[in-house]
Protein backbone atom coordinates (compact mmCIF):
# COMPACT_ATOMS: atom_id res chain seq x y z
CA UNK A 1 0.00 0.00 0.00
CA UNK A 2 1.09 3.57 -0.62
CA UNK A 3 1.15 6.16 2.13
CA UNK A 4 -1.24 9.08 1.52
CA UNK A 5 0.65 12.34 1.00
CA UNK A 6 3.90 10.55 0.13
CA UNK A 7 5.27 11.19 -3.38
CA UNK A 8 6.39 8.08 -5.27
CA UNK A 9 8.29 7.78 -8.52
CA UNK A 10 6.69 5.27 -10.86
CA UNK A 11 7.30 4.19 -14.42
CA UNK A 12 4.54 2.63 -16.49
CA UNK A 13 5.35 0.94 -19.77
CA UNK A 14 2.37 0.79 -22.07
CA UNK A 15 2.01 -2.05 -24.56
CA UNK A 16 3.01 -1.38 -28.14
CA UNK A 17 0.32 0.19 -30.25
CA UNK A 18 0.02 1.98 -33.55
CA UNK A 19 -1.80 5.24 -34.13
CA UNK A 20 -1.59 7.82 -36.86
CA UNK A 21 -1.99 11.40 -35.73
CA UNK A 22 -2.76 14.07 -38.26
CA UNK A 23 -1.16 17.49 -37.96
CA UNK A 24 -2.74 19.39 -35.07
CA UNK A 25 -4.07 16.31 -33.29
CA UNK A 26 -3.34 15.88 -29.58
CA UNK A 27 -2.57 12.96 -27.26
CA UNK A 28 -4.42 12.64 -23.96
CA UNK A 29 -3.00 10.70 -21.02
CA UNK A 30 -5.50 9.40 -18.45
CA UNK A 31 -4.32 8.44 -14.95
CA UNK A 32 -6.42 5.84 -13.14
CA UNK A 33 -6.03 3.22 -10.44
CA UNK A 34 -8.37 0.86 -12.25
CA UNK A 35 -9.17 -0.39 -15.74
CA UNK A 36 -12.62 -1.91 -15.25
CA UNK A 37 -14.07 -3.85 -17.05
CA UNK A 38 -10.80 -4.93 -18.70
CA UNK A 39 -9.45 -5.89 -15.27
CA UNK A 40 -11.27 -6.48 -11.99
CA UNK A 41 -12.27 -3.44 -9.94
CA UNK A 42 -9.47 -2.13 -7.70
CA UNK A 43 -10.88 -1.89 -4.16
CA UNK A 44 -7.95 0.40 -3.15
CA UNK A 45 -7.71 -1.34 0.23
CA UNK A 46 -4.80 -3.72 -0.35
CA UNK A 47 -7.07 -6.64 0.52
CA UNK A 48 -7.11 -9.54 -1.96
CA UNK A 49 -10.12 -9.14 -4.26
CA UNK A 50 -11.81 -12.37 -3.16
CA UNK A 51 -11.65 -11.31 0.51
CA UNK A 52 -12.52 -7.61 0.04
CA UNK A 53 -15.68 -6.50 1.81
CA UNK A 54 -15.16 -2.75 1.46
CA UNK A 55 -13.83 -0.30 -1.09
CA UNK A 56 -12.04 3.02 -0.77
CA UNK A 57 -11.94 6.00 -3.09
CA UNK A 58 -8.47 6.61 -4.57
CA UNK A 59 -7.14 10.06 -5.34
CA UNK A 60 -4.36 10.10 -7.92
CA UNK A 61 -2.01 13.07 -8.30
CA UNK A 62 0.66 13.77 -10.87
CA UNK A 63 3.31 16.12 -9.50
CA UNK A 64 4.87 18.50 -12.02
CA UNK A 65 7.36 20.81 -10.39
CA UNK A 66 11.13 21.22 -10.10
CA UNK A 67 11.34 18.71 -7.26
CA UNK A 68 9.01 16.20 -8.92
CA UNK A 69 9.43 16.38 -12.70
CA UNK A 70 6.97 14.36 -14.79
CA UNK A 71 7.06 13.40 -18.43
CA UNK A 72 5.33 11.34 -21.08
CA UNK A 73 7.72 9.73 -23.55
CA UNK A 74 6.33 8.77 -26.92
CA UNK A 75 8.42 6.85 -29.42
CA UNK A 76 7.81 7.84 -33.02
CA UNK A 77 8.44 5.45 -35.91
CA UNK A 78 11.28 6.90 -37.93
CA UNK A 79 12.50 9.03 -35.01
CA UNK A 80 12.48 12.78 -35.42
CA UNK A 81 12.42 12.33 -39.21
CA UNK A 82 9.07 10.56 -38.78
CA UNK A 83 7.56 13.86 -37.56
CA UNK A 84 8.09 15.61 -40.87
Amino acid sequence: MLTPGQVYEIEVTAPDTANRFAAGHRIRLDISSSNFPRFDVNTNTGTPEAAARRTAVATNSVHMDVGHPSCLRVWVEGGVDGLA
